[in-house]
C-alpha cells in the first residue's frame, strides 16, 4: 500500500519520479480524493501538493493517518495552516531555489511596464510602424525611486537587482530588517508617498489580504505597481478604480485573486501587464522545486528532520 499522494498536474517526469521513489498514488485535483478506497486513505501519510484549490480541513480528516503536506512552491496560503497544526500535520514549501527566477521576472516586468514593451510591441504587429502613426515615449526605468512590499528572500533578490538599475529603494515589512543603503518604511502607505514605484513580493495568506488597498494606490500617485507575489495582497478592485481613473501610469500583474481566472476587468486596460503566474517557470527551477518536494517527503518517511518545513 502507497504511503504518498501527490496531487495536482505534475509533469510526466514528476510522476515518473514519485512512483518510482514512493510508489505513490497521483490524482489530478482535491476532489479526486473521493474516488479512492477507505482503506487506501487509511495509508496515506504524505500528500505532495501543487494547486491552488483549498486544502481544508475535511481533505485533511478524509486522511487520517496523514502527517506531512509537502507543497510545490514557496506560496502555501491554499492549505489550511491552523487545521494541520490542530492535527498535527506539517507542511513543507519549496523556498530559495525560485528566488532568481521570481525576482528576474518582476524586473522583466518593471522595465516593461515603464518602456511599454507590450504596446510597443502590439504597435509594430499591427503595422503603426509601418504606416508612420506617432509611437508615444515610454518612462525611464534606471534611477527611480522603488518600493518593495516585502523583504523576505525574493524581496532582497529584486533590491540586489534594482541597486544594479540606480535606483533608490525603499522597502516595507513587518519588522525592520536593517538592510544596509535601503530605507524602511512601517506601512505600505507610507512607503508608497516616498516612491515612484511599488514590487510587491510578500507571501500571501489572510494577514496581508488586500494589505495593497485604495490608500495605497492612491498614495502611489502616476507610478507602476507589480505583483509577482500573490493575487490577494493586492485589492483588485481597488487597483481597477485607479486605472480607470488615471491614478496610476499602469500595472504588471503575474498573479490574480482568483486563479486561474484573471480579473477580466485588468486585462482590457492596454496599460497593464497580465502574465499567467509565470514567475518560477523555468525548466531548471522547476526541476529543483520538484526535487526539494521530494526530498522533504523522503526525510519525513525515514524520520529524518525536513529540510523547509514552516514554521
Amino acid at each position: 500500500m502507497s504511503h504518498t499522494l501527490a496531487i495536482g498536474h505534475y509533469e510526466q517526469e514528476e510522476i515518473d519520479a514519485f512512483e518510482s521513489q514512493f510508489a505513490a498514488v497521483v490524482l489530478p485535483d482535491l476532489a479526486a480524493m473521493a474516488a479512492l478506497d477507505p482503506e487506501q486513505r487509511k495509508g496515506i501519510r504524505v500528500v505532495a501538493y501543487k494547486g491552488h484549490d483549498p486544502f481544508g480541513p475535511l481533505h485533511m480528516d478524509a486522511l487520517p493517518a496523514l502527517g506531512l503536506i509537502a507543497n510545490y512552491g514557496v506560496g502555501h496560503d491554499a492549505i489550511d495552516g491552523d487545521a494541520a497544526g490542530a492535527r498535527g500535520i506539517r507542511i513543507t514549501i519549496t523556498p530559495d531555489v525560485l528566488n532568481d527566477d521570481v525576482a528576474d521576472l518582476a524586473l522583466c516586468m518593471w522595465i516593461a511596464a515603464c518602456r511599454g514593451v507590450m504596446h510597443a510591441a502590439a504597435y509594430l504587429q499591427q503595422g503603426d510602424w509601418g504606416a508612420g502613426r506617432p509611437l508615444g515615449l515610454g518612462t525611464k526605468a534606471s534611477g527611480r525611486k522603488v518600493g518593495i512590499v516585502g523583504m523576505g528572500r525574493i524581496g532582497r533578490a529584486v533590491a540586489d537587482r534594482l541597486a544594479a538599475f540606480g535606483c533608490e529603494i525603499h522597502y516595507t515589512a513587518r519588522a525592520e530588517k536593517g538592510v544596509s543603503g535601503i530605507r524602511w518604511h512601517a506601512t505600505p502607505r507610507a512607503m508608497a508617498q516616498e516612491v515612484d514605484d511599488l514590487i510587491i513580493t510578500i507571501v500571501g495568506g489572510e494577514q496581508t489580504r488586500n494589505l495593497i488597498d485604495h490608500d495605497t494606490l492612491t498614495a502611489l500617485g502616476p507610478g507602476y505597481i507589480i505583483n509577482v507575489a500573490r493575487g490577494s495582497v493586492l485589492d483588485e478592485d481597488a487597483l481597477v478604480e485607479a486605472l480607470r481613473k488615471g491614478h496610476l501610469a499602469g500595472a504588471a500583474l503575474d498573479v490574480f485573486a482568483h486563479e486561474p481566472q484573471a480579473n477580466a476587468d485588468l486585462l482590457a486596460f492596454p496599460n497593464v501587464l497580465s502574465l499567467p503566474h509565470i514567475g518560477s517557470a523555468t525548466v531548471q527551477t522547476r526541476a529543483a522545486m520538484a526535487s526539494l518536494q521530494r526530498a522533504n517527503i523522503a526525510a519525513f518517511l525515514a524520520g529524518a528532520p525536513l529540510l523547509s518545513p514552516v514554521p
